[in-house]
C-alpha cells in the first residue's frame, strides 16, 4: 500500500486577531500628523487610507457576513467581476473616510474589532465557507477564509509600519500563519502549468517564520504537500521579507526573482513569482 504523503494542516488563527488588532491600535496611537499622510506600498493610499481600509473590512464583514446584508450591485459572474467590485468598493470607501481624523478611525477600529472577533468565534472552522479566490474557485473551509482575513490585517498593518519606519511585525506568531496561508495560493497559481506527472516544485521560505512546501503535479492538478518522493524538478528559496511582499504585490516579480535562489528548471520555477495572494 502506498504511503499517504503529508499535507499542510489547517491554519487556526482565531486567538491571534485580538492581539494583532491591539498591535495595530498601539501603532496608530503613536503616529504623528505627518505619519498619517505618508505614502504606503498600496498604490495611491496614505497611511490614513490603509487604516480606513481596515475599518471598511470590519464593517463589510459585519454587514455582509454576520448580518446577511447584500448591497445593490451587479452580480458576480467571474473573478474579474469580483476584482472590479472590490476595487470599486475600496475606492469609494477610502475617498469617503478621508473626512475622518486618525483618532476617529482608531475609535471605530477599537469598536468594530471585538464584534468581528465574536463573529469569527461563532463559526465552525471546518465547515465549508466562501471561496478564497486566490486559492481557487471552490468553497474553502472556514479556517482558510479566516486565515485570509488574518493575512489581510497583517499585511496592511505591515504597510503602515514600513511607511512610518516602525519595527516590522515579523514574530512567528503573526508572520508564520500569514506565509503558510500565502503558500496555499500555489496550486491555483500553477493550474495551467504543464509538467510531467510527479514533477515537484520545492518552495522554501527562510527565516524564523518560514517553512517548506512541495508542489506536486498529479494527473489532473497540482497539489501541495509537506513531503514528496523523488528529487524536485525546481526549487525556489525566498526570504520571509521577500515572500510576503511578492504575494501582496509589494514587490515586482522580477525584483523578487533577483532576490531568490532558484535551482533546477527555471521555467517551471518562474510561476512562483507570478503568484498573488490578495484580491485586486
Amino acid at each position: 500500500m502506498a504511503t499517504e504523503l503529508k499535507r499542510p494542516g489547517p491554519i487556526l488563527v482565531l486567538d491571534r486577531f485580538p492581539e494583532l488588532r491591539e498591535r495595530l491600535l498601539e501603532l496608530l496611537a503613536g503616529l504623528s500628523p505627518e505619519d498619517w499622510d505618508r505614502r504606503t506600498a498600496a498604490p495611491l493610499w496614505s497611511v490614513r487610507d490603509v487604516a480606513a481600509h481596515l475599518l471598511g473590512g470590519d464593517i463589510g464583514m459585519l454587514s455582509r457576513r454576520r448580518d446577511g446584508f447584500t448591497p445593490p450591485g451587479k452580480p458576480i459572474r467571474s473573478n474579474q467581476d469580483l476584482v472590479d467590485l472590490i476595487n470599486g468598493l475600496n475606492d469609494t470607501w477610502v475617498r469617503a473616510t478621508r473626512r475622518m481624523s486618525g483618532s476617529v478611525l482608531c475609535d471605530l477600529l477599537a469598536h468594530t474589532g471585538p464584534l468581528v472577533d465574536a463573529y469569527f468565534a461563532s463559526l465552525d472552522p471546518f465547515a465549508p465557507g466562501e471561496p478564497v479566490s486566490w486559492a481557487g474557485p471552490d468553497r474553502a473551509p472556514v479556517w482558510l477564509d479566516l486565515a485570509r482575513e488574518f493575512t489581510e490585517r497583517w499585511h496592511h498593518q505591515q504597510q503602515i509600519r514600513d511607511a512610518t519606519g516602525r519595527p516590522a511585525l515579523y514574530e512567528p506568531r503573526f508572520l508564520a500563519p500569514v506565509l503558510d496561508a500565502f503558500a496555499r495560493a500555489l496550486p491555483h497559481s500553477f493550474r495551467d502549468v504543464t509538467a510531467a506527472d510527479g514533477a515537484v516544485v520545492k518552495f522554501q521560505i527562510t527565516g524564523r517564520s518560514g517553512g517548506c512546501w512541495l508542489l506536486r503535479r498529479d494527473p489532473h492538478r497540482w497539489e501541495l504537500f509537506l513531503e514528496a518522493s523523488g528529487a524536485p524538478s525546481a526549487e525556489v528559496e525566498l526570504s520571509e521579507d521577500t515572500a510576503w511582499r511578492l504575494f501582496t504585490k509589494g514587490l515586482e516579480k522580477n525584483d523578487a526573482a533577483r532576490r531568490a535562489v532558484v535551482r533546477g528548471d527555471h521555467a517551471l520555477a518562474a510561476k512562483v513569482f507570478e503568484t498573488i495572494a490578495i484580491i485586486g
